[in-house]
């Protein structure tokens, strides 16, 4: 099976028909989908000008589509070196316990549903390097009140989430499961609470 960079060359291959650079780019998603599969690559089409269902795109838009995904990946697999060395130091201390944001680590590594979104038509506008550098800032600043992407403060706890997390906080603003470690138990009850409004304002 081809890995991330073996996919992106053939993305980038002139010599290749634009049906394959473009099934390609989509099996980059397979190795690296920060909001999921389809969330991500909605983002991608949206940033690049792209039509998400056409067949034969904009070569220099699909490329431009796979440097967005690639700049985000380098960011990811930085922060994964990062923690990685931290663990085995911690390891080294004895200091043999993991934290929440070792847990939420954990369920992350590789790349895939970092920051899930609810709706995968419904994404954060930056960059997807720039939104996973405020969730590692984030975590390394420890827990808040707000969303660590679009620094909003509506909350609301889901418990039909569709794949991992299967519950959560979503931001109301930008989409995303906000991960647990990064919100104070003030905020997450906040957001149980809010939900729990919510449903019964409906009935």
């Amino acid at each position: 099976m081809a890995g991330f960079r073996a996919l992106a060359r053939e993305v980038r291959n002139p010599r290749n028909t634009i049906a394959l650079r473009r099934t390609s780019l989509r099996k980059c998603l397979e190795r690296f989908a920060p909001y999921g599969h389809r969330a991500t690559w909605h983002h991608l089409c949206e940033l690049a000008g792209l039509d998400p269902a056409d067949r034969a795109p904009d070569p220099v838009r699909l490329v431009a589509a796979l440097t967005e995904l690639e700049e985000a990946r380098a960011v990811w697999l930085a922060y994964e070196a990062s923690f990685a060395d931290r663990r085995k130091r911690e390891k080294h201390e004895g200091i043999r316990q993991p934290s929440a944001v070792d847990d939420w680590h954990r369920n992350t590594w590789g790349g895939c549903d970092i920051v899930p979104c609810v709706s995968p038509t419904a994404c954060p506008a930056p960059r997807l390097a720039d939104v996973l550098r405020r969730v590692i800032a984030a975590m390394e600043a420890g827990p808040g009140a707000c969303c660590p992407v679009c620094s909003q403060e509506r909350l609301e706890w889901h418990s039909d989430l569709e794949r991992y997390p299967m519950e959560g906080p979503v931001c109301a603003d930008c989409g995303i499961v906000v991960p647990v470690p990064v919100l104070t138990p003030g905020a997450l009850a906040a957001a149980r609470r809010r939900a729990f409004e919510d449903r019964y304002a409906a009935v």
